[in-house]
């Protein structure tokens, strides 16, 4: 068991050629089809693959069982993410000569990678906290600077439906002003990729000090997760220091996802037709699917 988990802690791609020369025959064909294009191999299925390798189904099966995946899809996952290696200011592993197609591709699959990897590291315990907080709130603040702005606008943007007074701020001054005006059943969601721009750690501060409840969406063991109540802590392979944040964009918008269907979970099925009649209110405001039959 150890020796397993220790090839599904190393780079796949690596760990595929350190042991090229161990594999049978019909394995090191599976391998030879992968290294030759490794992107385009997180794009096949498992009969593509056999194809390409000129092997049946069960021999790619065995060879990702080898590499102590549980299956094709599981060994696709982990292969995007040996691919999302980072590349300064663009995306993750991408080449000044890429092509738009193999540019695109590349980030593509080192989001995929990203948000697999804080799928496993979000704590369902401090997620089940953060909603029970946000169900009892009487109004709710969201709060992010510079990227994070968008996600917390995109946070208004849903919770708004939920019949609680919510905002989102992303100026300094302001998020300091609600948090000294804040108090005790205030829930106030800072958003922060690194968790230490300063100002971030200072409002948090504040508003505890008046009594809010502070939920952190926000990088682990950072000054911004010591400081809230909840801490929801998800990482992303991006040097913001460096690179223009992507992936990290993407995670944080899923676990606003997350908190408002937690949210719409614990109303329970009698608040759905509060939420269906929000949803209608939009028709007239479009043009029917199929222009040719209205109904």
């Amino acid at each position: 068991m150890a020796a397993n988990q220790a090839h599904r802690d190393d780079n796949l791609i690596e760990d595929i050629q350190s042991r090229l020369d161990n594999l049978n025959k019909s394995e090191r064909k599976v391998a030879e089809a992968i290294l030759r294009d490794p992107s385009a191999a997180t794009r096949y299925s498992i009969a593509a693959l056999a194809r390409a390798a000129d092997v049946s189904e069960p021999t790619v099966n065995r060879f990702c069982r080898g590499f102590s995946a549980t299956g094709f899809p599981d060994f696709k996952i982990r292969l995007a993410q040996s691919i999302a290696t980072g590349t300064p200011y663009i995306g993750q592993n991408v080449e000044a000569d890429d092509t738009v197609a193999e540019f695109a591709d590349k980030i593509m699959l080192s989001t995929i990678a990203s948000l697999d990897k804080a799928r496993q590291a979000l704590d369902p315990k401090s997620l089940a906290s953060a909603i029970d907080y946000l169900i009892q709130a009487k109004q709710i603040n969201f709060f992010g600077m510079g990227g994070s702005a968008s996600v917390a606008l995109d946070a208004q943007h849903k919770f708004f439906r939920f019949n609680i007074p919510v905002m989102s701020y992303d100026d300094a001054l302001m998020q300091r002003m609600v948090a000294a005006g804040s108090s005790v059943g205030d829930v106030i969601v800072l958003i922060s990729y690194t968790g230490r721009t300063m100002e971030t750690v200072e409002i948090a501060q504040l508003a505890r000090a008046n009594g809010a409840t502070v939920i952190g969406i926000t990088n682990p063991d950072s000054p911004l997760a010591d400081a809230c109540t909840v801490a929801l802590e998800v990482t992303a392979p991006e040097d913001t220091e460096v690179y223009m944040p992507m992936s990290s964009r993407i995670i944080h918008l899923t676990v606003i996802d997350i908190l408002a269907t937690g949210v719409t979970l614990k109303r329970g099925a009698d608040f759905l037709g509060h939420l269906k009649k929000i949803k209608e209110s939009l028709k007239p405001t479009r043009f029917p699917s199929n222009p040719s039959n209205p109904a």
